[in-house]
């Protein structure tokens, strides 16, 4: 029996206009540059503005150039996961909301939450889809406006966090490319670390919520940095030993971009050199389901046919994970 795997078979991102710089910052919140490029790498953001503009007016850019750049039609595409923890409304799903902005009137799909290991769960759902044989199309979507969610009074958030994401074609193939393999973690009790605390149906809006600020993201750095090199690196090692593959037979890893120091610990661990490794959280920071997208985007140019790549992301939760593929093309 011919196995069929999901592959990757093109990838578009798109980020807003708008730069958030450190130095901007500097007048906003007590900080400075040297402070956040020590700390998390980051250099600048980018920020989604505009009245009413939400999580699926990024989506739709990315997917639409996707479609334009795979001649593809909107009519084509069987089903639309996007992964997001600030999704357009509480209901309907953003995957529901971009369908229609973008014409995709056969498609069904849904929205995936896993905090910033959203897309690689969203990556590895949609796979499962596509290795039934029943599916040739999906669209994968890895998007966030954190900016919605940020307290820029808090420096130890408002540092972080970016607007942006990407859309990836998931397509089957028989040729022994694309997915290879996988491996998804959670951990519940990191829930206390790092969560909105309101807005869900534990604590509806009202006025108390709002004057406390339980609706941006709160984060202890200590305990959530500590869970996050561990998770990443023993994650990415275990798939890696899994698959038996050495660190010369990995091309690339693309890890979730939310700290320099995670990045290198986890590329360490995995005996990559510096060259392997997919980072570009100096300019866009961490856009949560957005940034492993981004990286495939920036990077699409310099992939190869059959190279070995590792996807690796740790989230809120906790969540984490790793997903090991064979690069399906060239580009052009």
């Amino acid at each position: 029996m011919i196995k069929i795997n999901a592959a990757i078979t093109g990838v578009e991102g798109y980020v807003p206009e708008y730069v958030l710089s450190n130095k901007e910052l500097e007048k906003m919140v007590e900080t400075n540059d040297e402070w956040i490029t020590e700390r998390t790498g980051i250099k600048e953001r980018r920020i989604l503005k505009g009245e009413g503009k939400g999580t699926s007016d990024m989506a739709v850019v990315a997917v639409q150039n996707l479609l334009n750049k795979k001649a593809i039609k909107a009519e084509e595409i069987d089903l639309l996961i996007c992964a997001t923890v600030t999704p357009d409304l509480v209901f309907p799903a953003t995957a529901n909301i971009i369908c229609d902005k973008i014409g995709a009137t056969k498609a069904w799909g849904f929205d995936l939450q896993a905090a910033c290991s959203s897309f690689i769960y969203a990556l590895y759902t949609a796979s499962q889809f596509i290795e039934t044989g029943r599916y040739n199309k999906i669209i994968v979507v890895g998007v966030d406006k954190m900016s919605s969610i940020i307290d820029y009074t808090d420096r130890s958030t408002c540092i972080i966090f970016g607007d942006g994401g990407g859309a990836v074609l998931l397509e089957p193939t028989t040729d022994g490319l694309g997915i290879q393999d996988s491996i998804m973690y959670s951990d519940g009790s990191g829930r206390h670390h790092l969560h909105q605390k309101a807005g869900g149906s534990c604590y509806p809006p009202s006025h108390e919520t709002i004057d406390k600020k339980w609706h941006y993201v709160y984060q202890e750095g200590q305990p959530v940095f500590k869970a996050a090199v561990k998770g990443m690196a023993d994650v990415s090692a275990e798939i890696m030993e899994k698959n038996n593959l050495k660190s010369e037979d990995v091309a690339w890893l693309v890890p979730h971009q939310a700290n320099l120091r995670i990045i290198d610990a986890t590329s360490r661990r995995m005996g990559l050199s510096n060259d392997k490794v997919m980072i570009n959280i100096e300019r866009y920071g961490n856009t949560t389901s957005g940034t492993i997208p981004l990286c495939l985007w920036e990077w699409e140019k310099q992939l190869k046919k059959g190279d070995n790549i590792i996807l690796s992301a740790f989230g809120g939760g906790f969540t984490w994970g790793a997903i090991y593929l064979k690069w399906a093309y060239d580009s052009k």
